[in-house]
């Protein structure tokens, strides 16, 4: 079953647009205790004006998120996106270069829009092979550097070695891990949302 937090059009205010998979949809969560809803509080406390828009499904791919980024785009119109994508590729073996394509369109979709990209990297565990892990694992820099993007190096950082923070499964993070996901982010796109400057 695809879970996602449902998507609304609101354009009352500038919006961050979440293009994940589970780890940013909360799979197993309620939605309240999700990263993005705890971010979205984080906003309001600071008093940045914008509204999280979390449009991440359970389950998807880079493909996914590539055929899905075009009506995201138009209905919420961000100001900001984030991409916490990939992570699914790599469990299925999906082949490095076609992940690097899939981000690397939706990279320059979003450029096209203005729209400011914080791209979320993801590790894959050892055991899918040294060589397969490490190109993995490099796409993610390389196409920050490429394209001059905001990178949260590791956005499972603090929690997924630490078996507190992960569901039964050893692959999700538990609701314990969300204020921990949502610093890692918060990190990053502090500095994106002050040079946007809608505060």
């Amino acid at each position: 079953m695809l879970l996602s937090a449902p998507i609304m059009a609101d354009n009352s205010r500038p919006s961050i647009l979440v293009l994940g998979d589970s780890l940013s949809a909360g799979l197993g969560l309620d939605l309240k205790d999700t990263w993005p809803a705890l971010m979205q509080a984080r906003l309001d406390q600071e008093g940045y004006g914008y509204k999280v828009v979390n449009a991440s499904i359970s389950g998807d791919t880079t493909g996914n998120g590539l055929r899905r980024l075009p009506r995201a785009l138009d209905i919420h119109q961000p100001e900001i996106v984030l991409i916490e994508l990939g992570g699914n590729d790599g469990l299925r073996g999906i082949s490095v270069d076609l992940m690097k394509s899939n981000l690397e369109q939706m990279i320059v979709q979003i450029q096209a829009t203005g729209a400011h990209i914080v791209l979320a990297g993801i590790l894959i565990p050892p055991n899918y092979g040294e060589d397969y892990t490490r190109q993995f694992a490099a796409v993610y820099a390389d196409l920050a550097t490429q394209y001059k993007l905001t990178l949260i190096p590791f956005f499972m950082e603090g929690v997924a070695l630490d078996t507190h923070m992960m569901m039964a499964d050893g692959i999700h993070p538990n609701k314990l891990a969300q204020p921990i996901l949502m610093e890692n982010v918060w990190n990053e796109l502090q500095p994106v949302i002050k040079s946007a400057g809608n505060n």
